[in-house]
This record gives structure tokens, sequence and C-alpha cells, in this order.
């Protein structure tokens, strides 16, 4: 017998976020899709400064950033009455269903000054980002030109708050968790100098680690710095 929690269908769903705080929170004007995607692309994009100097044996240009990723994918949208509606899409007319898609992900924002952050769920899927391409094509029409089918693409930059970014840049910030191997030289004041900014976190860190001789600690030790609280 079928796992009816596995083999329940879900519409891909699509909510405008509010992204004034640390992470955004999708708390706005949603749409679940009548046809779910039958494909997606997700592409993620490393950059390298400067050229490549000459005689290079393999290290190649430094890195420079991690871009945000892209979301790419299409879905049509059906007012034949071929497609049953199910009960999370309440719009049937193909047009009133993408002005609820163009409001969520297209229209410009006056509060945030900026179209919508939005929040892309289905299944495993969860994904922030905001809209750079929206392409439209109709392909059946009623006789008076009401569209009754349309295929709509879309392509969404991924979105990261500005603390996660900042975050992503500065992998010694404080508030990430940090491995260390210790060197001929290392004390433990002088490394939580180098990570928090402030060598008097050395008793709280030995005692995260477990140590009890920490004055001279030894060459290879693994240490683990845990983030501020």
């Amino acid at each position: 017998m079928p796992n009816s929690l596995s083999a329940a269908k879900s519409q891909l769903k699509i909510t405008a976020c509010s992204s004034g705080g640390d992470t955004p929170t999708p708390d706005g004007a949603s749409i679940s899709l009548l046809i779910n995607p039958s494909e997606l692309s997700m592409a993620r994009k490393t950059d390298y400064g400067g050229c490549v100097p000459m005689g290079d044996t393999g290290s190649g240009r430094n890195f420079a950033r991690m871009q945000p990723g892209n979301l790419d994918f299409s879905t049509v949208f059906d007012g034949t009455g071929v497609v049953p509606l199910p009960d999370s899409v309440s719009l049937a007319e193909v047009q009133d269903q993408l002005d609820l898609l163009n409001a969520v992900v297209y229209t410009y924002n006056g509060q945030q000054h900026e179209p919508n952050v939005v929040q892309i769920l289905w299944g495993t899927l969860l994904f922030f980002g905001r809209l750079t391409t929206f392409n439209i094509e109709y392909s059946l029409f009623r006789p008076n030109g009401t569209p009754l089918r349309a295929k709509a693409t879309m392509s969404f930059q991924g979105y990261k708050s500005t603390q996660e970014a900042a975050l992503e840049a500065n992998q010694s910030s404080p508030d990430l968790s940090h491995a260390v191997v210790v060197r001929d030289g290392d004390t433990l004041p002088l490394l939580c100098h180098r990570i928090y900014g402030d060598s008097s976190y050395y008793v709280d860190v030995a005692r995260f680690n477990g140590l009890h001789a920490f004055r001279a600690l030894r060459p290879g030790l693994l240490l683990h710095f845990p983030p501020l609280g």
C-alpha cells in the first residue's frame, strides 16, 4: 500500500517576503502553481580575481567571492478545465493567475524600495531570491482573445541578508565556529585575539576544549572556537 504522505501531490508555492530583518520572512501574497515544473535548473558561480600569473603551475587566480545561486524553471497556466484545480488554486482564469504571479514576483514594493524577495518552496526545495527575468508565452485563446493557456519562464537570483553575506565574506567572524590546528609559538590568548578580537576569552575556550594545561599548547593540537553567545 503506498505511503499517503509520499504519494500526496504538493504545489510549488511562491511567497513574497519582508526582508527588513536578518532573515526574509514569508508573510506576503503567495501563489501555488497549478502545474508544477517538469524541470528545475540551479546554477552557482565562484569568482576569482585578477589574471593568471605567468608561469602559473596550477594555483591560478586568487578567490574573490561566491556569487548568489540562480534558480530557473517554467510552468504552464491552463484555463481549459483539462487540468483540475486543486484546493490551493482558487483562480480559474489564466490571466488572473498570471496577474497574481506578477504581483508576487515582479511588482515593485514601495515599502522595501525594490521588487519582492520571495520564498520558493516545493518538496525539499527551499530558495530565497529575487526575480531577474520573467517571460510569458501565450499558446491558446478563446474566440474573443482571452488566453486559455500560457507558459511562464522565470529566473531568480539567490538572496542573502546583509548579515548572512557579511558572515560569509568574513570567515574570521566571531559569529562562526572555527577549528584551528595549533602551530609552534601559538598561545590560547593569542588565538582568541585573532578570532574574537579579544584575548580574554581564552578561559572559556580552554573549558570548551577540556584543556587543563593550556599555557603551553602542543603543536598539532586541534582546538575548536565556538561562536560568541
